[in-house]
């Protein structure tokens, strides 16, 4: 299973940008799909999270400035971000428990991509 992660990049203060995260190999289904950042010199944290069904928790901070949404047909999460502040910098990393086709479950990492906030 591999999780490729996309669309970081460098924004100005106040600015949006879009995360994506496919999912591929072999997966029978994905459980819970889920973000997380790791700012410099700093532990990663847990952004937000989302069922297969679409519910969807978030991180105090990123409540109502981020949208987490996923597409189960495409096996893909996104992260919507706006109003973007400096202190959002980070690399940002997607996750998602899988259950593989011979039913083994485990979870995954995609590796990173870097968002950078210029203020």
């Amino acid at each position: 299973v591999q999780l490729q992660a996309s669309g970081g990049g460098l924004v100005q203060t106040g600015g949006s940008l879009g995360l994506s995260c496919s999912a591929s190999g072999n997966i029978f289904t994905i459980y819970d799909m889920g973000w997380y950042r790791q700012p410099p010199g700093k532990r990663r944290e847990l952004i937000a999270t989302i069922t297969v069904r679409g519910e969807a928790t978030y991180m105090d901070s990123a409540k109502d400035r981020f949208t987490i949404s996923r597409d189960n047909a495409k096996n893909t999460v996104y992260l919507q971000m706006t109003s973007l502040k400096p202190e959002d910098t980070a690399v940002y990393y997607c996750n998602a428990d899988v259950m593989t086709r011979q039913l083994l479950q485990d979870n995954y990492w995609g590796q990173g991509t870097l968002v950078t906030v210029s203020s």
